[in-house]
């Protein structure tokens, strides 16, 4: 699996159907699936899966770029749902083809009503994509996994051995399938989710603890982890136990990771629990990022200022994610990206010439 700063052919996502649970309970966090896609729009070609009632309701603000690809949809998590794109990067005549893996998907341990549609959305998304089809018995979603694109890859405990996933699973089966599907030579475990991803908080709207609410590589040996000050938050410890691991751990490359912290905005509560805004869940989207925002302007400049610090090359656009957020996940939940195999390709290749 690539780095997702790689070079992206474009990114895929999902409008939440009319008769799923975004649009049924919260309507109007409809506007942040638009903007998001708007906001990927300016930097890459962006396809959407939308039934017909979606599009219609929808389509007329959304950019005149975007693909509109009519889908039988659940809902509009595609990062989990969707397939996870990888390289085959053998000596082989397979050699740079591109691969979709598609984990098998139980809407994170049967919290919803109907997963079906999303559950086969994996296999459509890679057809149109042109991708060979990787399926695997592990369940898993897109936004369990964090990669630095040399083999190493970050996952928590809470998702991918949780028993309503992977009932019985052990880390080494875990890290095998890990190691076939997206090539990861060396897994860092974290241990848990923030308070508002854990299901026994928040149990329709949380994944149990996707890494990418939680740390997020931004180059080989470079992390950015979530920061929450408040040392009477839950998430404080939860914080201290998952930083000290990344602390502890090597990459692939048997380096010590340096670890960037961005703070929590101002704490957000519904029903006694807080929803956990990460500045973490980003998308790549090729000389852009697209970051969340919550209204909390010093939090938000602050986060702004580590981006811009940490990617002076790039533009930074900024979506306002809490209605995102607030449904269980971020602008990263909701996009995923299909990278360029002819620039990676022809990067390799030159690499390549040059140690030679």
């Amino acid at each position: 699996m690539p780095a997702e700063w790689e070079r992206h052919t474009r990114t895929w996502m999902a409008l939440p159907p009319q008769h799923g649970y975004v649009a049924t309970q919260d309507p109007d966090a409809l506007a942040a699936w638009t903007a998001t896609a708007n906001a990927v729009a300016g930097f890459e070609p962006v396809s959407l899966l939308a039934t017909p009632a979606s599009i219609a309701a929808v389509g007329a603000e959304l950019d005149s770029a975007i693909e509109l690809v009519e889908a039988e949809l659940d809902d509009g998590w595609l990062r989990d749902s969707g397939p996870t794109f990888v390289v085959d990067d053998s000596a082989g005549d397979s050699a740079g083809a591109l691969g979709a893996v598609h984990w098998t998907f139980n809407a994170w341990g049967g919290i919803a009503d109907s997963w079906q549609n999303d559950a086969r959305i994996g296999a459509s998304v890679a057809d149109r994509a042109g991708a060979k089809l990787l399926p695997s018995k592990m369940v898993n979603e897109g936004g369990g996994v964090c990669v630095d694109g040399e083999g190493t890859v970050i996952v928590t405990e809470s998702v991918q051995l949780n028993d309503r996933r992977n009932p019985g699973w052990t880390k080494e089966q875990v890290e095998d399938e890990l190691a076939r599907t997206i090539g990861a030579t060396t897994v860092i475990w974290l241990e848990r989710g923030l308070m508002g991803d854990m299901q026994e908080f928040r149990p329709m709207v949380a994944t149990n603890g996707h890494v990418d609410v939680l740390a997020a590589f931004v180059r080989p040996g470079v992390v950015v982890v979530h920061g929450q000050p408040d040392p009477d938050h839950y998430d404080h410890a939860v914080m201290a136990e998952n930083t000290r691991r990344l602390r502890e751990a090597t990459d692939a490359r048997g380096r010590k990771l340096e670890i960037i912290t961005i703070d929590a905005p101002v704490d957000t509560v519904i029903d006694d629990v807080s929803v956990d805004h990460s500045y973490v869940n980003f998308s790549y989207v090729n000389d852009g990022i697209v970051m969340s925002t919550f209204g909390d302007e010093r939090a938000d400049a602050n986060a702004q200022s580590i981006f811009k610090e940490l990617f002076p090359e790039k533009q930074i656009a900024m979506v306002n994610a809490e209605p995102i957020f607030r449904n269980g996940g971020g602008v990263h939940c909701i996009t995923q990206h299909e990278p360029d195999v002819a620039a990676l390709t022809s990067r390799s290749s030159a690499e390549r010439d040059a140690s030679h």
